[in-house]
This record gives C-alpha cells, structure tokens and sequence, in this order.
C-alpha cells in the first residue's frame, strides 16, 4: 500500500558498461535519497570488468536490472525507459551522482504535478572534487525555444514525465540527450525550475570523448528544430561565448 499518495514515483535510471571502478559512487548517491518512492533500475551493456559483481553486490538497493549487449548508449537508456515504471525518469549514469540526498524532497515541495523539472549541474573530477558548475547555466524559466542556445540544461539534471519521455533517436550516436530534451520541452505544459543542483556529473563522458561529432549532430537537430538561418544566428554568440570560456577556464 501507498503511504505516500501525493507524491509521485521517481523510477531513477542508471546506464554502465565496465564502469566497475565509478558505478559504486552512483549507486550510493541514490542510497542516501530521503525521498521514500523511488524505483532504481541498472541497465548493464554486458560488462566483463566486475561491474556485474558491484551490481550483484548492491542488488537489494536495485529494484530491476539486466546485463545484455547493447547497441549503445542511448539504445540502452531506450531500454531503461521501457523497464520505468515511475511517473517520472531521471537518468544518473554511472559515475554520475545525485547532488544531495533531499534533492527530491526539496523538489517537489516547490511544485508537485509539472511535466518535467530542471536544475544545475556540478562537474566533478574522478577523485570526486567539485571542478565547477557547468559551463552553460539553466536559465530562470526554461521553454524548448532557450536550446537554440545549446543544451543549456545537462541530461543529468533534467526530470521529465514518463508520458512524455519519448525514445531516444538511435540516429545520433552523441547528440540524441539534447533531442530527447528538447522534444520533451516542446510537448511539456508547466516546466519547473528547482533553483538547486539537481547532479553531479563526472567529467569527460561520450559526448566529451566526441565533441566534434557531437556538436555536428547537435546542429543538425537545431536546423531540424529551429531552421537552418536561425541556428546560423544562435551559432555566432554560442562559439564567441564557447572560445571565451575555454580560455578563461581551461576547460568546457
């Protein structure tokens, strides 16, 4: 029986192949959730570095998982929205944490019922040292028109329904996140800023590992979504402001 009817399930997913050394901090990050429903799934790609044994080891905290091959990142985060059964999914991936363990909490006491809920993201090295907050900030009320901009809220830290999580578009090998997103926005009615770090990402990831590739699939989707001349507008304050960063900081 529900003790908590008003409040709604998280069913929090997490995607890792041969992540055996970063997954534990996933894992215990979500532990430590005060929030009383949530559902934790682990979608295993068919790891051979002893990430099935950690899996094994925590399979009491873990409410389903497999381990098969994949065709990929995002095909098996496809798979993970199809085991989902929460109202709504949230994806820490392996070596990805929860920001603090009333996010939740916290998140839903400032609005309960929006379509999908937002927040910052702080980056964190292999050590588990705050490097920073993103280099691109959640703006104040966010709607899917702010993407001409970039993906200005991480995948990490974005909460959407599951009636409008549709899959992820196994054609864009580095960039479906920011479709995923954006399509998300453009069908959501009330889109709730938490005004909080929602997740702690570890840097690097496919996206970095790949950042060309990435940021050509990422502007076709703009075209896609906002037409070629517009993305070509958006594009030159994007690069100015990305080349001013990279060198103030030293990173992106």
């Amino acid at each position: 029986m529900n003790s908590h009817p008003q409040l709604p399930k998280v069913s929090i997913i997490t995607v890792v192949f041969n992540a055996r050394a970063t997954l534990e901090r996933t894992i215990q990050s979500i532990q430590r959730l005060d929030y009383p429903l949530v559902e934790y799934i682990v979608v295993d790609g068919g790891s051979t570095d002893g990430t099935l044994q950690l899996i094994h080891q925590y399979e009491e905290q873990i409410d389903q998982w497999i381990s098969e091959p994949d065709k990929g990142l995002y095909d098996a985060m496809n798979k993970g929205l199809r085991m989902a059964t929460g109202d709504y999914v949230w994806f820490i991936n392996a070596g990805d944490e929860v920001a603090a363990p009333e996010v939740l909490t916290r998140l839903f006491e400032r609005a309960c019922g929006a379509d999908i809920y937002y927040g910052d993201t702080m980056i964190v090295d292999l050590e588990g040292n705050e490097i920073g907050h993103r280099r691109l900030s959640p703006p104040v009320n966010l709607t899917w028109k702010d993407f001409r901009r970039g993906m200005l809220v991480s995948h990490q830290s974005v909460l959407v329904a599951r009636h409008l999580a549709s899959p992820y578009d196994l054609r864009y090998r580095f960039s479906a996140d920011y479709d995923w997103v954006l399509s998300a926005l453009k069908r959501a009615k009330q889109v709730v800023n938490g005004h909080m770090v929602l997740s702690r990402f570890l840097d690097g990831g496919l996206t970095k590992k790949n950042i060309l590739p990435g940021l050509k699939e990422r502007f076709n989707i703009m075209i896609k979504n906002f037409g070629f001349f517009s993305t070509i507008f958006h594009h030159i304050p994007i690069t100015c402001k990305f080349i001013c960063y990279l060198l103030l900081n030293r990173r992106f």
